[in-house]
């Protein structure tokens, strides 16, 4: 896989992740512990696209 291909990949992943939180948000009672965990792994995937295209700009 290309340093690209992948970062697209990582952009499907973080798009999908803000989804389910929105969802999350949205029912009567928000499960605090599962939002907690989408918007971390969301992060997660935020830092490592900033991180590969710092390198592939390099």
């Amino acid at each position: 896989m290309t340093l690209q291909a992948r970062i697209e990949t990582l952009k499907d992943r973080h798009a999908d992740l803000e989804a389910r939180i929105a969802s999350e948000d949205r029912r009567p009672a928000p499960d605090s512990e599962t939002m907690g965990l989408l918007k971390r792994e969301k992060l997660r995937l935020k830092e490592e696209m900033v991180r590969l295209s710092e390198r592939d700009s390099h």
